[in-house]
């Protein structure tokens, strides 16, 4: 009878759980003084960045994905046709804009856009890193290929189709409806840099107009 209650005993607990991890605090977190080190900013000889996922300790299945983003200007590609036929066969993995959770910021060596290559089909982290850094070799060794003739590569434009389509989702950009009854879709507003270059005349180019001959009224 002089027993607290059962919610008693859970506030109890509670209170004892606060206190542990307060504790820790205290006495346990000025030690890690010891592991500190500087950060030092990683240079253009370091330029990919791998993301991984942590459950402080806890198993869970995404624990094992990585995840690896670089520009594609800080590759060592041979030259502009190499770097053109590298986003051709990055395909989707491709973006002009730095992923969200790449840790790059935005307008960061954006000259030629970005890609990011994930894996988690492997057991164990180190496994799907490996697949993803091979996957990266492979793709600079198939853009800096040489071929005997013509490059084929040049006159094909990158595929921006799964941008339209993350845009379409996310419902961003001006609707634009589809007139021969297919699915309606999002595109970007016009903009001055939509204007064609080849309509602008200089003064010299445009043609001289002889000033018309005067009405001659009867």
């Amino acid at each position: 009878e002089n027993d607290s209650s059962s919610a008693g005993h859970v506030h109890l607990m509670q209170q004892r759980q606060s206190l542990h991890y307060l504790r820790l605090i205290e006495h346990e977190m000025p030690k890690l003084v010891a592991f500190r080190k500087p950060f030092v900013p990683p240079t253009s000889e370091t330029p990919l960045v791998v993301r991984s996922l942590s459950y402080g300790g806890e198993e869970h299945p995404a624990t094992v994905k990585r995840a690896l983003t670089v520009a594609v200007s800080q590759l060592p590609l041979r030259d502009e046709r190499a770097i053109h036929k590298f986003c051709l066969l990055a395909g989707v993995r491709w973006t002009p804009t730095p992923p969200k959770d790449s840790g790059i910021k935005l307008g960061e060596n954006a000259e030629h856009g970005y890609v990011k290559i994930s894996c988690e089909d492997f057991p164990e982290p180190a496994m799907n890193l490996k697949w993803v850094s091979d996957r990266l070799d492979d793709l600079i060794n198939e853009a800096n290929a040489r071929f005997n003739g013509d490059d084929r590569f040049k006159d094909i434009p990158i595929d921006q189709r799964h941008l339209e389509a993350k845009a379409a989702k996310a419902k961003k950009g001006k609707l634009k409806l589809d007139m021969a009854g297919g699915t309606s879709r999002y595109d970007s507003p016009p903009s001055i840099k939509d204007f064609p270059k080849s309509w602008l005349l200089r003064p010299s180019d445009r043609p001289v107009i002889p000033p018309s001959a005067p009405a001659v009224h009867r």
